[in-house]
């Protein structure tokens, strides 16, 4: 039984059941893209990350990114997964699975889902170092800053997303 196309969850994703919600005979090409905790960013040691998620406004972003691709690339079958919590380093926080009759339409939506859930979906990324943490700024996300903040923020004019 095929699952949902769009999930937002604190268990550990399941690349391989997540991609196999878009295999069909009818497609030639699948394309799975994984967003993994890796262990340093700009010389530091990274301890894990923590996502937090507007999950109403997420799903429903999550929703429109996965509608738009289908009809920018004319395909049917994507999925998106994203992980929210804590994610500890070599585990996956995002999954996008893209399949389509021919293997370029098949890269490019993968690559502009992924852009496109950094641009639009409210989830936030904090980074956990030895030494301290921060959140990661993302100035291009389209949610005005009065209908979401992360949690324990500050109200600021600018508001915030999440990138790998």
């Amino acid at each position: 039984m095929v699952e949902s196309m769009i999930e937002l969850t604190r268990d550990p994703l399941d690349p391989e059941k997540i991609t196999a919600q878009v295999r069909r005979d009818s497609n030639g090409a699948v394309v799975t893209f994984l967003g993994n905790t890796r262990n340093n960013f700009e010389g530091k040691q990274v301890l894990r990350l923590e996502y937090e998620a507007y999950e109403e406004m997420a799903l429903k972003k999550l929703g429109e990114v996965r509608e738009e691709l289908q009809s920018q690339f004319g395909l049917e079958d994507l999925a998106i997964a994203h992980r929210i919590g804590t994610v500890p380093i070599g585990e996956t926080s995002l999954v996008v699975a893209v399949a389509s009759p021919h293997r370029t339409d098949a890269f490019k939506a993968c690559q502009a889902a992924v852009d496109r859930i950094k641009e639009i979906v409210p989830i936030w990324k904090k980074e956990v170092f030895q030494d301290g943490s921060r959140w990661v700024a993302c100035e291009d996300h389209e949610l005005d800053s009065h209908e979401y903040n992360p949690p324990g923020e500050p109200v600021e004019t600018s508001a915030h997303t999440h990138t790998d």
